[in-house]
């Protein structure tokens, strides 16, 4: 059985208060798993996932904000990447780019594409792609999801 712990017993914690519970596992073998610093869990089952979608204001895919951006090219620009998970680690992210054919789009440094060779992002319409890393961001692996999606 697991309790809910914190500082409000007795209470339904409210969002504010979801940086300062933990719940423990009443099982011996059991511990502690907060909410705000990082841990290992190992044997456990994680559902109902959610993550934020991100409407970006500049270049930077920062992936401390979420994993799923969405991005409208409007002229040349050039996409970077930060906050990525260190080598041994994966970070990866879905890009959903409306207009990205509409003008000189570069990624980030270490994209590699199949064949390696880029896509032709639609120039009128919205191109949804994938990345990850295993090294830190050294090289990225860019998969195309589907262009010119409706």
């Amino acid at each position: 059985m697991a309790t809910l712990i914190g500082n409000k017993p007795n209470q339904i914690p409210t969002n504010a208060d979801l940086g300062q519970i933990a719940f423990r596992d009443d099982n011996p073998q059991g511990g502690i798993v907060g909410t705000t610093e990082a841990q290992t869990l190992t044997n456990k089952t994680i559902t109902g996932v959610k993550e934020t979608k991100v409407a970006m204001g500049a270049n930077d895919i920062d992936l401390s904000a979420g994993n799923y951006f969405t991005y409208t090219l409007s002229g040349a620009q050039t996409l970077t990447v930060s906050n990525v998970a260190s080598s041994g680690s994966v970070s990866a992210f879905v890009l959903e780019v409306t207009n990205g054919g509409s003008a000189a789009l570069t990624f980030f440094s270490g994209v590699t594409w199949a064949a390696a060779t880029p896509p032709t992002l639609t120039a009128a319409g919205v191109d949804t792609l994938a990345f990850f890393t295993t090294d830190g961001g050294t090289t990225w692996r860019g998969f195309v999801l589907g262009l010119g999606m409706a």
